[in-house]
């Protein structure tokens, strides 16, 4: 019977620990998908600057969806400001999503007392820096 709890308890341990890893997989998704659409937006400002100071009359080449088109920098201004436009709202609904999953990733961690490799806890933190400041920084004179 002890050994059945056993396997149970190492059944759930396995299971929460798959849980956690496919929480911090879906943060490093997010993560790397705002990253992604910050370069894009930061992209379509660049070109959006650089055109700002050409006649709206002259040509310039847009891609769109992976066809290059001809078309005058007048009608490619409102496109690439509609685009930053969008591009900012996902941003910050992306970055929204980002804090909620790193809140939703804590309380589990806290729930399941789940400790990542290398990270101590506040209180071994706390002990450790009063232990090496207290040894740390004492001079003794032997002289007197």
């Amino acid at each position: 019977m002890a050994d059945k709890k056993a396997k149970n308890t190492q059944a759930e341990q396995q299971e929460i620990f798959q849980t956690f890893q496919q929480l911090r997989n879906e943060q490093r998704s997010l993560i790397s998908k705002i990253t992604e659409l910050e370069q894009d937006l930061n992209e379509h400002k660049v070109v959006l600057e650089t055109l700002s100071d050409v006649d709206g009359d002259k040509r310039c080449f847009r891609m769109v969806g992976g066809v290059l088109v001809e078309r005058t920098v007048a009608e490619v201004t409102p496109a690439l400001t509609n685009n930053i436009d969008q591009l900012s709202k996902i941003l910050d609904k992306m970055n929204d999503t980002l804090v909620k999953k790193g809140k939703e990733i804590n309380e589990y961690r806290e729930k399941h007392g789940i400790r990542v490799r290398g990270e101590a806890s506040a209180a071994d933190a706390a002990a450790k820096s009063s232990a090496a400041s207290a040894s740390a920084g004492v001079l003794v004179d032997n002289k007197a």
